[in-house]
């Protein structure tokens, strides 16, 4: 609960932070003398305190130390003790500040417990916790009395590590973001650009490069987000940040891996292929396994350190012997990425005690490698919109010819899709979507709609007497005589066959009859020619429904037309039947 509350004011902290002021009180005191270590763990007495906390009788075991981590002659210990006799000073609220602890520790004033990180079992040990930095609250009356710190770790390392001092709280709020502060812009810029590299590696060709440069970017930034101290003021979930750095940190000679096997593919690097291999498969088992709870976290990272150390040297002699067959960019790059590097072994050599502590400036040696790659970048933008700019010019042309013949396309198409191929007329295909338009303008006005089916009489044994191709001529007649027959606001389409319809808008049953009826009188007198026949009279039966006089719902009228268009062929033919 307390974690979340203080994830939750994190960023409220975090403004405030920057616009107040630094306190005005003591300056920051380095506690880099007067330190006393002794190996092993205290018996506690029955009242739960420490017993070498205060035992005269025991001074001669403590010895002195330049700095509390890593004592002389550890051995196979696992815990050891650290002491300091704090100093005065006109301090408000004052708060020890440690950059980090190998690997859980308890911090006792005299002979009361003021701060503990991580969990100390029965007997005195724990597992690993994250790497935080740490804000130990001290009252006012602190001076002169001593500070004992319990220390547990099964890690390379045991003890208080990087930096102790004493200070205001506000100031080392302050002390804390000064210090980030570029670490958070670098991560920030770093994730963007992987972001960029991805959106490339979909949308270019070069896919495989692309990827590798977003690989290392996301890696990077994740690591130097993970690593920077800030973080801890917005989520304190050190180990959540542990994990983080440690998978962005083994994701690096991945990213690398495949930037150097995309561009040596002409030599066959399969050795380049099997170190990519090889970490990321470390990758996955590491933090899958500290997950797991079968290793802890920290334990990973000395292995891995090895591996690295390995890795980069093979990758670059394979670069130093093929460096003729790189690119001016892919050059840029790799120099970038030896700097960032460079920086990676010294930070190493740092946690491992080898070179004395000190911040070693990875985020600048990832700021380079970022800008090399947002300058590659730019190059690449200037010289596609300059290609973009001579492709336009040639495609515009062509562009503007394809788009009028497709236009004109469309508009042959449109007509074919709604047109019968024979007649001219509108097909079933038109006349379904018409109904559907005119039924709705219908029923919203309540006006009448009606249709007409018209079917030719005895057509097929005029076929078969007069020949398909005569039936043709007819067909093609008959829609001529429906076209100029009727009111240009009613439109004729041809069903199939010798059948077709006839939709009204705003026409009663009885002026649909009427405009029937004298059809039955023209096509009385009309004669059909084909070829040079004279082809024998035709007569036509018609059905006809009205909306809404013989139905509610206007889809319905074809059904009730036809209908009645079988009444007026049962009744005789050649004649107009209202449904009844």
């Amino acid at each position: 609960m307390r974690t979340l509350l203080f994830s939750l004011l994190a960023p409220l902290l975090l403004a405030l932070l920057m616009v107040a002021p630094a306190c005005a009180g003591p300056a920051p005191l380095a506690l880099d003398e007067g330190w006393e270590y002794r190996w092993g763990d205290s018996p506690f007495q029955d009242d739960g305190t420490p017993a070498w906390v205060g035992d005269a009788t025991s001074q001669s075991e403590w010895q002195p130390i330049a700095f509390p981590s890593n004592p002389p002659g550890r051995g196979d210990n696992r815990h050891a003790w650290f002491r300091i006799t704090l100093p005065a000073g006109e301090w408000r609220d004052p708060v020890l500040y440690i950059y980090s602890v190998d690997l859980i520790t308890q911090a006792w004033l005299e002979d009361e417990l003021i701060y503990q990180y991580g969990h100390f079992d029965a007997s005195g040990e724990g597992r690993f916790a994250g790497w935080p930095w740490h804000m130990i609250s001290l009252p006012e009356d602190f001076a002169g009395q001593t500070l004992y710190f319990r220390v547990f770790s099964d890690y390379t390392d045991i003890g208080l590590w990087g930096e102790v001092k004493l200070m205001e709280r506000i100031d080392l709020l302050h002390y804390i973001l000064e210090r980030s502060a570029g670490e958070l812009v670098v991560s920030a810029f770093l994730l963007l650009l992987a972001l960029l590299a991805f959106i490339f590696a979909i949308v270019q060709g070069d896919r495989r490069s692309f990827f590798g440069i977003g690989l290392f970017a996301l890696a990077a930034g994740s690591m130097l987000l993970a690593e920077t101290q800030a973080s801890q003021l917005l989520v304190d979930i050190p180990l959540l940040w542990d994990y983080l750095a440690a998978i962005g940190y083994y994701t690096l000679p991945v990213a690398m891996g495949l930037m150097l096997e995309h561009w040596f593919a002409a030599q066959g690097p399969t050795l380049l292929r099997r170190i990519w291999q090889l970490h990321l498969g470390y990758l996955v088992l590491a933090p899958g396994l500290a997950l797991a709870g079968v290793i802890d976290l920290s334990s990973t990272f000395p292995t891995f350190d090895v591996l690295l150390l390995v890795t980069l040297l093979v990758m670059f002699t394979t670069i130093v012997v093929h460096l003729g067959t790189l690119n001016a960019e892919q050059k840029l790059i790799v120099t970038s990425y030896g700097l960032f590097a460079l920086l990676l072994l010294i930070d190493m050599a740092v946690a491992h005690g080898l070179l004395p502590w000190r911040r070693v400036p990875v985020s600048a040696a990832a700021l380079v490698f970022a800008l090399a790659i947002v300058t590659i970048t730019l190059w690449h933008y200037r010289h596609t919109q300059r290609e973009l700019h001579r492709l336009n010019l040639s495609l515009e042309k062509q562009v503007a010819e394809r788009t009028r013949a497709l236009e004109e396309m469309v508009e042959k198409l449109q007509a074919y899709s709604y047109q019968d191929a024979l007649t001219g007329l509108y097909n079933r295909r038109y006349f379904d979507e018409l109904l559907q338009h005119e039924a709705a303008v219908a029923r919203r006005h309540g006006t009448p709609l009606t249709l007409a089916m018209v079917d030719i009489d005895h057509f097929k044994q005029f076929n078969d007497h007069e020949g398909h191709e005569a039936g043709d001529t007819v067909l093609v007649g008959m829609g001529r005589v429906l076209t100029h027959h009727f009111r240009d606001a009613d439109v004729v389409c041809r069903m199939g066959g010798e059948e077709f319809v006839i939709i009204m808008p705003g026409a009663t049953a009885a002026i649909a009859e009427a405009r029937l009826s004298e059809l039955l009188e023209v096509l009385s007198h009309k004669r059909f020619r084909y070829r040079d026949r004279v082809l024998g009279p035709l007569s036509i039966s018609c059905g006809i429904a009205t909306f809404p006089e013989h139905a509610g719902d206007p889809l319905t009228l074809i059904g009730l037309a036809d209908k009645a268009l079988y009444s007026a062929k049962n009744r005789g033919r050649a004649r107009v039947e209202i449904y009844a």
